[in-house]
C-alpha cells in the first residue's frame, strides 16, 4: 500500500470514529431546536429555555440573580381550547401543597384570556385567585394554534438560584370552572428542580411516590370485588338454583361471592379511596358519589337477609323483587363505575382490554344460561298464565 492510500486510510478511520460525536451533536442541535427555534408574537426574547420531561410543555426565562427578577413564559402545547394550564413554584418544599402558581385558561363566552395566580394551601384546592409569596408583575396569557401560554414576572428572593417548580393542566367545567386535572400518568410526574443559573432540570420524585400504587390497587380491588364477583355471585343464585341437585350449594356459592366482594371492596376499595382523599383533596366527582351509592347499596342488600320472609310467607315475592332489583342495579352501577375510574386512572389500553374481556366472558355465559333456561325459566310462566285464562273462560261458561 502507498504512502497516499496509508493516509488516506488513516483519515477515514478517524472520520468513521468521530462520527458518533457529529451525531450526538446534531441530536443534540434538533431536541434543543423545539425551545430555541421558537419566537413569540409579543416579540419577547428569553435567555434560557428548556424542554420540561412532559405534558408537551416549555419553560422560557431570564434571570438577573443579584435583584431575583424572573422572566417567565411557560407554554403548553397540543392542548385543546377547553383546559386550563398552570406553571409555579414551590419555595417551601416538593409537590403541589405550598405551590405558588401562575393559571390561564380561554374564557368559553368571550374568548379571551385570563391570567392569575393562585396560592395552593390544601389539597384540596379549587385554585381560587389569591396572592403569592412573592410579587407577579406583567402577568398575561395568549392562546395560538392550539399552544397556550402564561407570561409574567416574578420577584425572588435575591440570590436565590434553585427552586422547586411544578407545571400542569385540566379541563375547564361549565361556567369556567377549573376542573381536577388527570390523577395518573405524566400529570404526576410534572415536577422537577430548576437551576435557574445553568436552566438545567432534574426530576422530582413525587412528595407522595406510593400514590399511583395505592390508585392501581383501588382500581384492582374494586374491579374484581364489584366488577367480578358481584356478577358471578348473581349468576350462581340465578341459573344454579334451577337445579334440583344444587340446592342449597347455590345459596352459599352466591353468599360467599357477595360477601367476599363487599367486604374487599370495604376493605381495599373504600379503604384506598379515603386514603386518596385525605393525600390529593379528591374532589365529589360522579366516580366517587357513585361508589359512595354501591357501598350503601350493598350494605342493604346484607341487611335485607335478616327481614327475608320464610318462602311461603305472603310477602315473601315481593321481598325477592326488591332483592333482585337491587342487586342487577348495584352490578350495572358497578361495571359503568369501573369503567369511569378506568378513564381517570389511565392504565393503560391493557386494563381495560382486560376487564372488558372478562366483563365479555361473563355476559355470554349468561346469555348462554338464559337460552338453556328459557324453559325451565319462562315456559311455566306461560303456562300458569294459559291455565288461568281457560279456568276463566270455564267458570264464564258454568255460570
Amino acid at each position: 500500500m502507498s504512502l497516499s492510500s496509508r493516509t488516506v486510510f488513516a483519515v477515514l478511520c478517524f472520520l468513521f470514529l468521530l462520527a458518533p460525536c457529529f451525531t450526538r451533536a446534531t441530536t443534540t442541535d434538533v431536541v434543543q431546536s423545539r425551545c430555541d427555534s421558537h419566537n413569540f408574537n409579543n416579540g419577547k426574547h428569553f435567555r434560557s429555555c428548556i424542554d420540561l420531561p412532559v405534558l408537551d410543555s416549555f419553560l422560557h426565562f431570564s434571570y438577573v440573580r443579584e435583584t431575583g427578577v424572573l422572566e417567565v413564559a411557560y407554554r403548553h402545547t397540543n392542548i385543546e381550547s377547553s383546559s386550563w394550564i398552570a406553571w409555579g413554584i414551590n419555595p417551601t418544599g416538593k409537590g403541589m401543597l405550598g405551590a405558588q402558581t401562575l393559571l390561564a385558561y380561554r374564557n368559553s363566552t368571550s374568548g379571551s384570556m385570563r391570567a392569575y395566580t393562585s396560592s395552593i394551601k390544601s389539597y384540596s384546592t379549587m385554585l381560587q385567585e389569591g396572592p403569592l409569596s412573592f410579587r407577579v408583575t406583567q402577568l398575561s396569557a395568549e392562546y395560538l394554534n392550539g399552544e397556550m401560554t402564561i407570561f409574567a414576572t416574578i420577584v425572588l428572593p435575591s440570590n436565590t438560584t434553585v427552586v422547586n417548580h411544578l407545571w400542569q393542566d385540566g379541563p375547564l367545567k361549565e361556567g369556567n370552572r377549573l376542573g381536577m386535572h388527570a390523577m395518573g400518568g405524566d400529570h404526576l410526574k410534572s415536577m422537577a428542580t430548576l437551576d435557574l443559573l445553568s436552566g438545567q432540570v432534574t426530576a422530582t420524585k413525587p412528595a407522595n411516590g406510593n400514590m399511583l400504587r395505592v390508585k392501581q390497587i383501588h382500581g384492582v380491588v374494586n374491579a374484581v370485588s364489584w366488577g367480578i364477583f358481584m356478577p358471578i355471585g348473581a349468576m350462581a343464585a340465578r341459573y344454579m338454583r334451577t337445579y334440583q341437585g344444587l340446592d342449597p350449594m347455590w345459596f352459599y356459592v352466591h353468599i360467599f361471592f357477595q360477601t367476599t366482594g363487599y367486604l374487599a371492596g370495604l376493605l381495599g376499595g373504600l379503604g384506598t379511596a379515603i386514603y386518596m382523599a385525605k393525600h390529593t383533596g379528591m374532589r365529589a366527582t360522579p366516580h366517587t358519589v357513585i361508589g359512595l351509592v354501591l357501598y350503601c347499596l350493598g350494605l342493604l342488600q346484607i341487611l335485607a337477609l335478616k327481614a327475608r320472609p320464610d318462602k311461603d310467607h305472603k310477602y315473601r315475592r315481593y321481598w325477592n323483587w326488591y332483592h333482585h332489583t337491587m342487586g342487577y342495579l348495584v352490578i350495572v352501577l358497578s361495571i359503568y363505575n369501573i369503567y369511569k375510574g378506568l378513564a381517570i386512572l389511565r392504565p393503560g389500553s391493557s386494563w381495560m382490554i382486560a376487564y372488558t374481556a372478562i366483563i365479555g366472558v361473563i355476559g355470554l355465559f349468561a346469555i348462554v344460561m338464559e337460552i338453556l333456561q328459557f324453559n325451565k325459566r319462562w315456559a311455566g310462566l306461560c303456562f300458569k298464565k294459559s291455565q288461568g285464562l281457560e279456568a276463566d273462560q270455564t267458570a264464564r261458561i258454568d255460570v
